[in-house]
C-alpha cells in the first residue's frame, strides 16, 4: 500500500510540478484547487444551490450584479489591452499569426503575457458567480447544458495553458475571448438597469453570431498550427480545434433553437391565432 502510495505521489509531482513552465508553476491555481473547486461549482450548480433556494425567496441582486459586471467589463478590457500590447498587436516584438512558437525566455515580455495570463485564469474561476446569481435569484432555466460545459472546461483550459504553455500560439484564444466579454457584460449591465433600457438590447442575437465567430476563428487560428512546425505542442492545438467544434455545435445549436426555431414557430401561430380571429397579428 505504501509503495503505491509513493508511485501516486511521484506521478502526482511529475505531471502537476515537473512538466510544467518552471516560471508559472508555483502560480495560483494549484492542482487542489482545480481537483475541488470544478466538482462542487457543478455539484453546487445541479442539486445543492437549487435544493438550498426551493423555499426561499429569489434574491434581486441588482446592486451586486451591477457591480460585477463592471467588473468584468474593466478586467476583461485590461487583459484584451495587456495581451495585445505584450504579442500580438503588430510591433517589433509581434506574433505570428499562423504559428507562435513558446518563447522559453523570462523577459519583460514575456513575464507581462504570462501575468495578463493569470488574470484571465483568475476570471474564468470568477465567471462561475454567473452561475450562483441565476440561481440565487432562481433563473434555473438559464443554466443549460451548454452554461455549465463553457464554465467548468474554461478554467481547465487557461489552467493548463497558463501553468504548462504560458505564451506563445493559444493565447490569441483569450484575446478573442476577453474582447467577446466586454461586449457581453455591457449586455448584461444594460440589461440590469431596468424595462426603460430593453430599447438598447436589439443586438441580443448579434452576441450570439459574435460567440459563433470567436470560436471559428479559434479553430481555424489553431489549425494553421497543426499543419507546421515551430516550436509550439501540436497536441494542444488539436485539443483546441476540437474543443472549439464542440462550441460552435453547442452555441450553434442555441442560436438556431432560440432565433431561428423559435421564430418560426412564433410566425406559424401567428398566423393561425390571426385565421381564427383569436388574436391580432402585429
Amino acid at each position: 500500500m505504501a509503495a503505491i502510495l509513493g508511485r501516486l505521489q511521484e506521478t502526482y509531482q511529475y505531471i502537476f510540478y515537473d512538466l510544467t513552465d518552471p516560471r508559472t508553476k508555483d502560480w495560483w491555481p494549484s492542482p487542489l484547487v482545480m481537483f475541488t473547486v470544478i466538482p462542487f461549482y457543478l455539484y453546487f450548480s445541479n442539486s445543492l444551490g437549487p435544493r438550498l433556494m426551493k423555499d426561499v425567496k429569489p434574491f434581486k441582486l441588482k446592486r451586486i450584479l451591477f457591480y460585477y459586471n463592471i467588473f468584468q467589463i474593466i478586467i476583461s478590457a485590461y487583459i484584451f489591452y495587456e495581451g495585445l500590447a505584450a504579442g500580438w498587436w503588430p510591433s517589433s516584438h509581434s506574433y505570428n499569426l499562423l504559428c507562435q512558437p513558446v518563447d522559453p525566455e523570462d523577459n519583460p515580455i514575456t513575464r507581462r503575457v504570462h501575468d495578463a495570463f493569470w488574470w484571465y485564469t483568475v476570471v474564468k474561476f470568477i465567471d462561475m458567480f454567473d452561475t450562483v446569481f441565476f440561481i440565487l435569484r432562481k433563473k434555473d432555466r438559464q443554466i443549460s447544458f451548454l452554461h455549465l460545459f463553457h464554465h467548468s472546461m474554461m478554467p481547465v483550459a487557461s489552467y493548463i495553458g497558463l501553468k504548462y504553455f504560458p505564451n506563445g500560439h493559444a493565447t490569441l484564444l483569450g484575446i478573442i475571448n476577453c474582447l467577446v466579454h466586454v461586449v457581453m457584460y455591457t449586455y448584461y449591465l444594460i440589461s440590469g438597469l431596468g424595462p426603460k433600457y430593453q430599447k438598447y438590447l436589439w443586438w441580443k442575437r448579434h452576441l450570439t453570431t459574435m460567440q459563433l465567430v470567436q470560436f471559428g476563428i479559434v479553430f481555424l487560428h489553431n489549425l494553421s498550427a497543426i499543419y507546421q512546425d515551430c516550436g509550439y505542442p501540436r497536441w494542444i492545438s488539436c485539443i483546441l480545434c476540437v474543443h472549439s467544434l464542440q462550441f460552435i455545435y453547442m452555441f450553434g445549436n442555441f442560436y438556431y433553437v432560440t432565433y431561428i426555431k423559435e421564430a418560426k414557430q412564433d410566425k406559424t401561430n401567428g398566423s393561425v391565432k390571426s385565421k381564427t380571429g383569436k388574436s391580432k397579428v402585429n
